[in-house]
């Protein structure tokens, strides 16, 4: 694509859409900078690009036609859903509709291992980061991990590496992205008042492997029913992990909980789960998605083991936050589904206070529920959601429940109700937008209440 003096639109401000501008920027682009949002100051968003010269800032429906006229292609953020109507009168225009992952593929060098799923993205993501650069000079950790793809384009280079956290966002807008190594983790209801059913969303999710062939390698669960049926359409080398099922081909844990790596006729112990400081099968799986990743990314197993053994959890899943009074508190803000908060109640070991509820994506909550299996004393429950997951655990026969109107009486409540060797568990099942301007406000916020307990 020929970028110089062409006119691109990018819709949305937030962090993508100011990297996204930037790079067009370098590239000599011409860029109209959009959002609906008619509150904003264009000031304050020129002053948050690196450099504004010729950016027009337009504001709710000032999108005149003239300036429709001008564009020739269109960036969306991730946030912008591919059936917004500005979207889609462009795209019947014939305009060419780039996402950030597109755009920063284009524009940029280097191998790639890209990594989505609907849980355990941002873990998987961080590890292979990590193993990575034990290895290469240049390593780039990008995507929905918090790192704009599009920011890091410019210094991505051939003899770079890169692990990328891709979204089913970020995916609806991929049409030459090629990683070396895709990997799905898992595919469970989320999103779905986005992708509408779970055929799109698992269709959106596949969408990683694409344009990968049959000298590219794609990592997938063989816990996951939907991966399995999707593994007969993947154009690359499938390779499993497992938690569950010894593989002739593939990573799985054994019997005795072990990480064995099969490949090639050979089978080789990589480490037992003692040695690793995550908790929880889902985090053996990550860590087995991670080890897969790094080995065909060219990672010698040697290096990969000893990452895996000091590698810790993420900030906001199942992270320890402080034990006070006895009682241990657990920050898991990033289970923001029904299926990430079951894998945060799994890894609690007693008695657990819960703490649950925020903005309505449209889930179920009747597995999460049940997941409770006599493990959690008490729901407290906030946000949007809270009626509609009250009702859900009363259907179930759990019925001690209370509903707070924010995350500080949350903690409060919970710590008047812990005793003495149980724990308080963060993991909302929903999503933090509404209340919160992310998960990871939402987790810095439970940690500054739990550390200002007494």
């Amino acid at each position: 694509m020929d970028w110089k003096n062409k006119t691109f639109l990018v819709i949305g401000t937030g962090i993508s859409g100011i990297a996204a501008t930037d790079l067009l920027v370098e590239q000599g682009a011409n860029v109209i900078l959009y959002d609906g949002n008619v509150d904003l100051d264009s000031n304050e968003i020129l002053h948050k690009l690196k450099a504004d010269t010729g950016v027009r800032v337009v504001l709710g429906d000032a999108l005149d036609a003239k300036l429709r006229q001008e564009v020739e292609a269109v960036v969306i953020s991730p946030g912008v859903p591919i059936d917004n109507p500005l979207v889609e009168e462009m795209r019947q225009a014939g305009k060419k509709i780039l996402g950030e992952i597109e755009l920063a593929y284009l524009l940029s060098d280097g191998t790639i291992a890209a990594i989505t799923g609907t849980n355990g993205k941002t873990t998987t993501t961080a590890l292979v980061g990590e193993i990575l650069q034990a290895h290469y000079t240049s390593t780039f950790v990008v995507g929905n991990i918090g790192v704009p793809y599009t920011k890091m384009a410019p210094q991505i280079q051939k003899d770079s590496v890169v692990a990328a956290e891709i979204s089913s966002f970020q995916l609806e807008t991929v049409h030459t992205f090629c990683p070396k190594v895709s990997a799905i983790l898992n595919i469970t209801p989320d999103h779905l008042n986005r992708h509408y059913t779970m055929e799109n969303y698992a269709n959106t999710k596949m969408a990683i492997t694409k344009n990968q062939n049959k000298d590219c390698v794609c990592v997938l669960n063989y816990e996951d029913p939907i991966l399995r049926e999707k593994a007969k359409t993947v154009p690359a080398k499938v390779f499993y992990f497992s938690s569950a099922h010894k593989l002739e081909e593939g990573i799985y844990l054994d019997s005795d909980n072990n990480i064995q790596f099969a490949y090639n006729g050979a089978v080789q112990k990589v480490c037992h789960i003692s040695e690793l400081t995550l908790l929880g099968k889902h985090n053996y799986e990550n860590v087995m998605a991670g080890v897969a990743i790094g080995y065909f990314m060219g990672v010698p197993m040697e290096t990969i083991g000893q990452v895996i053994r000091k590698f810790k959890a993420v900030e906001h899943r199942i992270e320890f936050v402080a034990e006070k009074s006895g009682v241990k508190y657990y920050n898991d803000s990033k289970g923001t589904n029904p299926d990430a908060a079951i894998q945060g109640i799994r890894a609690m070991v007693g008695k657990t206070v819960l703490i649950g509820g925020g903005y309505d994506k449209g889930s179920t909550y009747d597995e999460w529920i049940d997941a409770f299996d006599g493990k959690v004393k008490l729901l407290v429950l906030l946000g949007q959601t809270s009626d509609k997951i009250a009702e859900c655990a009363k259907k179930h026969g759990f019925t001690d429940i209370i509903k707070v109107e924010s995350l500080e009486e949350a903690v409060r409540v919970s710590a008047e109700h812990a005793e003495p060797g149980e724990a308080v568990l963060l993991s909302p099942a929903c999503a933090s937008w509404g209340m919160f301007k992310s998960y990871e406000q939402r987790g810095d916020m439970f940690k500054e209440f739990v550390h200002g307990l007494s």
